[in-house]
């Protein structure tokens, strides 16, 4: 089961208050579209998603007890296991599409005002519009995803300004004749599933990125100091070869000052020492073992130009 199934799953497992129904059922009937068939007129909302199929059955029964609904379940090809589930709304149904502002027509996009006018009547939209038409990466993959499709452009707008109500930062881009909202920040992807009742799988979510995020933590530390040892030890050994060419020139470092012969026998003791390593060997600070290094590297300049007098010593 992928994780955007889990979070509907939990979804589908809430318990509503009454007016929470309301709005999560016209999100729900507006996203996944609605057909009036026959003289009755009778609604039907198809979906794959037998959760879904309930969901929509269960908030009908709620909200308008006296409805008489019912869900049919048909296969969608010859010894085929994919099945298509169709809820049937037979009675009360235009009393219930003008109660909700659920238009089959697509015609009147806009949701009405009581639907929205409460913190929790809009999380329950939310929610609505996620089951019928969301999906949200796992936390285990390198990005993170949450979106939420529809074809009606005015709808989208509304659902656009609902999350920004909550100063989540949505965007919504065209593709393929549908209008797409996404959130890419993880934090607020967490939000958004806290706000329409995601609770457990957004407790998941945030343990599962939590840990990923230490992972890369730790594997950005551990290449960082990988890369400084690569980095001292590339420097050691360019320091080493500076005294063994002056070595091979004069043939005992004990010809050199006594202190760059100091310098230069301890950093041949230590080949793998950091620079300062080799000073704190020799009791002097970073910048006199700068310095007494660069001095070596002038006469190992020298002799590799062919300037070197070693009189000059």
């Amino acid at each position: 089961m992928s994780f955007a199934a889990e979070v509907k799953k939990e979804l589908t497992g809430r318990i509503v208050s009454d007016d929470a129904a309301k709005p999560e059922l016209a999100a729900l009937l507006q996203m996944n579209g609605v057909t009036t068939l026959g003289f009755e007129q009778e609604v039907r909302v198809q979906t794959d998603n037998p959760a879904i199929a309930r969901r929509i059955y269960t908030l009908i029964r709620q909200s308008y007890p006296k409805a008489e609904v019912d869900v049919a379940v048909k296969q969608q090809f010859a010894l085929s296991e994919h099945k298509v589930l169709t809820v049937i709304l037979h009675t009360e149904v235009q009393e219930i599409l003008d109660d909700l502002g659920v238009d089959p027509f697509g015609i009147d996009q806009s949701v009405p005002a009581w639907l929205l006018n409460t913190e929790d009547k809009r999380a329950a939209f939310l929610r609505g519009a996620f089951l019928a038409a969301g999906s949200v990466n796992s936390p285990e993959k390198s990005n993170y995803h949450l979106e939420i499709s529809t074809g009606q452009e005015g709808l989208a707008e509304q659902l656009l300004g609902l999350i920004n109500d909550f100063l989540m930062p949505v965007k919504m881009i065209a593709r393929s004749k549908h209008y797409v909202l996404y959130i890419k920040r993880s934090d607020k992807i967490v939000e958004f599933l806290k706000l329409i009742g995601a609770t457990e799988t957004m407790l998941r979510f945030e343990d599962i990125r939590l840990a990923k995020d230490m992972r890369n933590s730790a594997n950005r530390m551990m290449n960082a100091d990988m890369a400084n040892l690569q980095k001292v030890a590339d420097a050691a050994n360019a320091q080493v070869q500076v005294i063994l060419t002056i070595q091979s020139e004069i043939g005992d470092l004990d010809e050199l000052p006594a202190k760059l012969a100091d310098f230069a026998r301890v950093r041949l003791e230590h080949p793998d020492a950091s620079l300062t390593e080799v000073g704190n060997y020799l009791e002097i600070s970073k910048s006199g073992a700068n310095h007494r290094m660069r001095k070596l590297k002038e006469l190992a300049k020298q002799i590799e130009d062919g300037t070197f007098d070693a009189d000059k010593l």
